[in-house]
């Protein structure tokens, strides 16, 4: 097609008295479904069973063995069923780059779903089966599912959003997420799924979500950029961006797109290694990393961990504990709704340094609360306050716009490869954090939390002086602005090498 052609098409099909805006929604909901409510709903519905799992692993092993096993042990069997999920999260990461540059960002989000399928099979199973092994290797295939999932979801929205509203497509993914959590909370609930009769069904019910996404996104576009930039195909191109913006004249867009392929005309997507060694990529991948590894390292799923113990201190019966949890839930799942209100108004920069400024402040105060918590009666209810004030803060914009800054910073060719440092730094540290935190708690006690706040300041610290605003902006003046402080610090390595890069620098 050439450009008069083009701009004639692009013309009709705008006259066209297509609705706007509701394919695009759709689109959203449909890759959330099957997407990131993944992982906030298999991370809560393993809490639930918990005691159930390990009475049936027990009697398991005295079926085969005709002993049971000790309390260290069963420990132990839970432990590797708890934590094979972020190994599984990890491995996932690390196939969403190269499912993203060869099936597409929308077929890898279906193709994903065999993932959850079979995990849904295995651990559905797994008691008639007496076989507790497959629990483990189905939570394993659930993690790989969230993993493809966390990266493909929002690389997918902010490829198909109109450059005024990127930030809020995109963040529904921290929503999806959010509203996993909550309601794998609910269903959790002993009068839902959470009985010993119904926790195999319980732990299964994750292949709902999946069967949801696999009726309703395989009508729904491409990633438009996916099409002009990776397949060269301006056709389909223009078709999907007709779908998404329903009536709207397309041609700035268009301008835009095809000025970015022009920049990274002949170029090929970059592996990992290839991103790593990057040197006009630097600070973009630096500002990935810290805000990537802040966010599994503020704490806030440690609050989670908290949240019964001092429910309980604050005299809340135990039995009416798990549905004020559920209200930990909610607290993210409103603030991630409303950072999509704003986001696009205030700015990435401001949400993400606000967030981690007050989760900063929130720390100290809960910290203070929890070491004055058997001296002073109304201390248990500060220290209730501050777990929802702490949850909520992390969802002003660290929950939310860290998934979405590899879209934001990163162009066409190096997105999936930046996708999948971010995504497995966060389930890294995800693993990390869970193995240690009982460690740190019993090292530190009520001032466990000081490592976390230490992560909270200097991650302020860092977006105050180092991320630039990218509300509004297209990829090519994000990545402009970028390439200054890259040559800088292209220039500052050079002066430690030596005299004679300097002189090569400067030809």
């Amino acid at each position: 097609m050439d450009d008069e052609g083009g701009e004639e098409e692009l013309g009709d099909r705008a006259s066209s008295p297509q609705p706007r805006g509701w394919v695009l929604l759709l689109t959203m909901c449909a890759a959330g479904i099957g997407g990131t409510f993944q992982y906030g709903y298999n991370l809560t519905i393993i809490n639930a069973p918990t005691m159930h799992i390990q009475k049936f692993v027990n009697h398991t092993w005295l079926e085969r063995n005709g002993s049971e096993l000790d309390n260290t042990i069963i420990t132990l069997i839970w432990s590797i069923i708890v934590s094979v999920y972020p190994l599984g999260g990890f491995l996932g990461a690390l196939l969403a780059g190269p499912m993203a540059i060869k099936l597409g960002r929308k077929k890898s989000l279906l193709f994903n779903n065999i993932f959850v399928i079979l995990s849904a099979v295995l651990c559905g199973f797994s008691r008639s089966a007496k076989s507790f092994e497959m629990i483990v290797i189905g939570r394993m295939l659930a993690g790989i599912n969230s993993g493809v999932s966390m990266n493909i979801q929002p690389m997918y929205l902010g490829e198909s959003a109109p450059k005024k509203q990127r930030g809020t497509v995109a963040l529904s993914s921290a929503v999806s997420t959010a509203l996993g959590l909550v309601i794998g909370q609910v269903v959790g609930l002993r009068e839902i799924l959470g009985s010993e009769e119904m926790w195999p069904l319980l732990l299964a019910s994750n292949v709902v979500p999946g069967v949801l996404q696999l009726l309703v996104l395989p009508w729904l576009p491409e990633s438009p950029r996916y099409l002009l930039i990776d397949l060269k195909d301006k056709d389909s191109c223009v078709c999907a961006l007709q779908r998404f913006r329903g009536h709207c004249d397309l041609s700035s867009e268009m301008e835009e797109m095809l000025a970015e392929q022009a920049a990274t005309k002949g170029q090929k997507p970059k592996s990992l290694w290839e991103l790593i060694r990057e040197p006009k990529l630097r600070w973009q991948l630096i500002t990935i990393v810290v805000l990537s590894s802040a966010m599994q390292l503020c704490g806030n799923d440690s609050m989670y961990f908290y949240a019964s113990y001092i429910f309980q201190e604050a005299q809340i019966p135990s039995e009416k504990i798990p549905y004020v949890v559920i209200g930990t839930g909610s607290c993210e799942l409103i603030t991630s709704l409303t950072c999509t209100l704003f986001i696009d108004r205030v700015g990435r920069r401001m949400l993400v340094m606000g967030g981690y400024s007050l989760m900063s402040v929130w720390a100290v105060v809960f910290m203070v609360a929890l070491s004055q918590q058997g001296r002073v009666t109304w201390m248990p209810y500060l220290s209730m306050a501050c777990i929802f004030a702490y949850i909520l803060s992390f969802g002003i914009g660290p929950a939310g716009v860290t998934g979405i800054m590899p879209a934001e910073l990163f162009d066409q060719m190096a997105r999936p490869a930046a996708y999948m440092i971010c995504g497995s730094l966060i389930w890294i540290f995800l693993f990390i954090v869970g193995l240690a935190f009982p460690f740190i708690l019993q090292g530190l006690g009520h001032f466990c939390f000081i490592p976390f706040l230490v992560v909270c300041v200097c991650t302020a610290v860092f977006v105050k002086f180092f991320l630039p605003e990218t509300k509004g902006k297209s990829l090519l003046e994000i990545t402009e602005e970028f390439a200054q402080r890259n040559t800088k610090l292209s220039i500052e390595e050079n002066v430690l090498n030596g005299p004679q890069e300097i002189k090569s620098t400067m030809l």
